[in-house]
């Protein structure tokens, strides 16, 4: 992961993992009314089964429930990694 590249400035990439495509398609979907979007692109997530899918979101044009959101919310002491994050 060390040497993914950042995306373009303004920009998120998302990767949800989740049980069954039509789960990871309506987390993908809410993202989606909330910030500009490309292509996602699927993936099996395991060999188990499950979902994996990559969204690029446009954080510079968010919709009103995003834009409401980002503008109340700014970083704390309190803000920690997932024990599963870098």
């Amino acid at each position: 992961m060390d040497n993914e590249p950042l995306p373009a400035a303004g920009h998120a990439e998302v990767r949800i993992v989740a049980a069954t495509p039509e789960v990871a398609r309506r987390v993908a979907e809410v993202l989606r009314r909330c910030f500009a979007s490309g292509e996602q692109r699927s993936y099996p997530a395991t060999r188990e089964g499950g979902t994996r899918l990559h969204l690029t979101l446009d954080t510079a044009h968010a919709a009103e429930p995003a834009r409401s959101w980002l503008a109340a919310s700014a970083p704390t002491d309190h803000d920690q990694t997932h024990a599963d994050e870098v």
